[in-house]
């Protein structure tokens, strides 16, 4: 910019910094460096998105506790010793793909409903946010284990839980909407004396699956774990002794990483529609509008006869939801920069899962999507409905008492406006 424009002696003035904190839109008179600053200061000084990451965590808990449960009484018919897939056979897989599994541990029962009953647990934990960093850890070890064991036994939405429990190990999804944020709300200083102890007894549970490296699978995901439990420990450390620097630098390491898995998770969901929109299109049935005619036709996903009889015989309804999940899975990567057209195909995608699981009988692979399409959600009407939920709840246990968050906490004020909303 010319020294002599106006403009340049304008930017970076008060004026301009408080026109940009008013509308939280960097002033396009501003100098590069400043904004290019700015950004930097936003990624490093705050996990971007806690809604977002919140409403993932609760929604993949939620599915994955939902499907164990439902699962419960034919547990050892699908991942236990009475399976087709026969622990001898899983093992042999194993030692080819080198799948991370601790059930290949040991054939026991008791072992296997010792797992099977932590997963449970874990996800029970993990969707109310107590101790999230610990249980997000304990719910990738279960989906791990028990899909790896018989990996033939899932579908699409498996695949999407096996990647988001990986995710959610490296995201701070308990700034907000968890019992974690509740606790640190609390005024006072907090000790800790549940948290060091369950880190002690996860040593063991490394050092056993080191010790079984032969039958655990993957080696970078046993590496993983080590370092997620000694990054705890070092965060421990400093909170407790060098509040100062360090910790400011620890918070900063963690914010980066947290918001470079989200945004690995918002890329993912993005590959996921855009090749299944791409591969769509290459097929014939899709291109002449009927695809979705044959599965209304399938025994298997038939679990309302009379609703699929009655959408399979009007060809325009066929020929539109065909030919509109098609137009929607390819072209929501490329709204993402233009909110309002973003959140109106995020909308139709949502509709088009929950249409799934009613007529094609595949409720948890629609829950796993959809929970996956939260983080594009509009921070406001997360805001919103937390809203309405605390009202709802309010009014159920009028006792219930919130807490005001602390000083600097992540639910102290709304997040800024991002890519997710």
């Amino acid at each position: 910019m010319n020294p002599t424009d106006p403009r340049a002696r304008t930017a970076g003035t008060p004026a301009a910094r408080t026109r940009t904190a008013a509308t939280g839109v960097p002033d396009r008179k501003e100098p590069l460096d400043r904004r290019l600053a700015r950004a930097v200061q936003r990624v490093t000084g705050s996990a971007l998105g806690p809604y977002q990451a919140a409403v993932v965590r609760i929604g993949f808990a939620g599915a994955w506790l939902l499907f164990l449960l439902r699962e419960f009484p034919h547990r050892h018919e699908l991942y236990g010793p009475d399976g087709p897939w026969s622990w001898d056979m899983g093992q042999q897989l194993i030692a080819k793909n080198h799948a991370f599994t601790v059930l290949m541990w040991t054939d026991g029962v008791l072992w296997f409903e010792t797992v099977y009953a932590l997963a449970v647990l874990s996800s029970v934990l993990l969707l109310i946010g107590w101790r999230t960093r610990t249980m997000s850890v304990l719910f990738m070890v279960g989906v791990l284990s028990l899909q790896n064991r018989s990996i033939f036994m899932g579908d699409g939405g498996d695949n999407v839980v096996h990647l988001m429990a990986i995710y959610l190990v490296l995201t701070r999804c308990g700034r907000v909407w968890s019992l974690d944020a509740r606790r640190a709300a609390r005024p006072g200083p907090a000790r800790d004396v549940l948290g060091p102890v369950m880190w002690g007894a996860g040593a063991f549970g490394l050092v056993a699956a080191t010790l079984f490296i032969d039958r655990t699978g993957e080696p970078w995901l046993l590496v993983l774990l080590w370092l997620v439990w000694a990054a705890q420990g070092l965060w421990w450390l400093v909170c407790r002794y060098a509040p100062g620097e360090p910790r400011v630098l620890a918070d900063v390491l963690a914010n980066l990483v947290h918001n470079a898995t989200l945004v690995v998770i918002m890329a993912e969901v993005c590959l996921i529609y855009a090749t299944a929109g791409w591969y769509k299109i290459q097929g014939s049935r899709w291109q002449d509008g009927t695809a979705l005619y044959y599965p209304l036709k399938l025994d298997y996903f038939t679990p309302w006869p009379l609703l699929s009889d009655v959408l399979a015989a009007s060809g325009l309804m066929v020929m539109i939801l065909t030919y509109g999940t098609v137009i929607v899975q390819v072209a929501f990567p490329f709204t993402l920069f233009n909110r309002r057209v973003k959140n109106v195909l995020l909308v139709a995608m949502m509709l088009e899962h929950a249409g799934i699981a009613l007529l094609l009988g595949l409720p948890f692979f629609s829950l796993a999507m959809i929970a996956a399409d939260a983080v594009f959600l509009p921070t406001a009407f997360l805001l919103w409905l937390g809203a309405r939920v605390r009202h709802g709840r309010d009014r159920l246990v009028p006792g219930f008492r919130r807490l005001a968050p602390r000083q600097g906490h992540a639910g102290e004020e709304p997040a800024p406006r991002t890519l997710v909303g």
